[in-house]
């Protein structure tokens, strides 16, 4: 064959390629701010691309941990001929209408932060209101005589944020444990840990703080472990980074409350296909599709950690 025949061959087998490509229908997971929590639910979204080869599966993360920043990454999507769409929402209060305006457009479902008022699909994630209970139990176990507690959080207007608060107040109303406030930082990290530096300084009634997004109990160890007071004040966490679970192995947080985000991105990507070959049998009635939580302790760490390094290939 001449180099002329071989490079017409190749430029069509790269045609052919490109155009099976485009021919692909295209689905994405938007999460709501870059953070290695969500790491756990793109290697979700990587098993199951490797079952559903007739989908382009993306997972993406927003510029800024913000609505618009959000909003403005759907609107690209659409625009690029996405076909459905997964959301974890930084402010489902103020963005209703853009979710109204994506979803008359293509399915839209949310994940790990609901907006209920929007025309979304459904909703798959867990309960934040058991989770926030679970984090009130574990607590309860760690403050028998009682405490004063203060939260972290990122997005204080955030329905999980919202629920996870109210979950907790639920769990441990009436006993002598109290949640006295709740400090936001807008997924700020710097702004996370000073946070927690002020609480130290400003509140020494404190001897119990709450991380409620996965990024502020490591925030919280890194201010304790500064001020010498690691194991002196109870820690109780949410999700599963590694300083988390080294704290929870070393007893020096209580322990944590852990999502499933591998389950959001793999059951989600999975959830959409059949959507958009027109089977909605796994959308229940009420919208909800809850992945469930669990706390973890010093006693099954071990054992939880083992499992996370087999999803995500160590």
């Amino acid at each position: 064959m001449s180099y002329r025949s071989t490079a017409i061959a190749t430029a069509l087998a790269l045609s052919a390629t490109m155009a099976g490509a485009q021919d692909k229908q295209s689905m994405a997971f938007v999460v709501n701010a870059a953070s290695d929590f969500w790491k756990l639910a793109e290697a979700g979204v990587a098993a199951a691309q490797a079952e559903l080869p007739e989908y382009d599966l993306q997972f993406r993360y927003p510029a800024q941990g913000t609505a618009a920043a959000q909003n403005q990454l759907m609107d690209d999507l659409v625009a690029a001929g996405t076909d459905a769409i997964m959301i974890s929402s930084a402010d489902p209060k103020n963005s209703i209408d853009a979710f109204n305006r994506i979803a008359a457009q293509v399915p839209l479902f949310t994940t790990d932060s609901d907006a209920p008022q929007s025309d979304r699909i459904a909703y798959l994630g867990s309960s934040n209101t058991d989770a926030g209970v679970q984090a009130g139990e574990i607590a309860l176990e760690a403050l028998p005589d009682g405490g004063v507690c203060m939260g972290f959080v990122g997005f204080l207007g955030a329905d999980n944020a919202v629920e996870r608060i109210d979950g907790f107040r639920k769990a441990v109303d009436g006993s002598a444990v109290t949640l006295v406030d709740v400090r936001g930082d807008d997924v700020d990290f710097a702004r996370a840990r000073s946070n927690v530096d002020d609480v130290l300084a400003a509140n020494p009634e404190v001897t119990c703080m709450v991380g409620f997004y996965s990024y502020n109990p490591p925030k919280i160890y890194e201010a304790l472990q500064a001020a010498g007071k690691l194991g002196e004040i109870t820690v109780i966490a949410f999700d599963e980074d590694p300083i988390t679970l080294g704290a929870v192995r070393e007893g020096s947080f209580a322990g944590t409350v852990v999502q499933d985000p591998y389950q959001w991105g793999y059951q989600g990507m999975h959830l959409m296909a059949d959507y958009l070959k027109g089977d909605k049998s796994g959308v229940p009635a009420d919208g909800l599709i809850i992945v469930p939580t669990k706390k973890i302790s010093k006693a099954n760490v071990d054992a939880f950690e083992q499992e996370l390094r087999a999803r995500i290939g160590g």
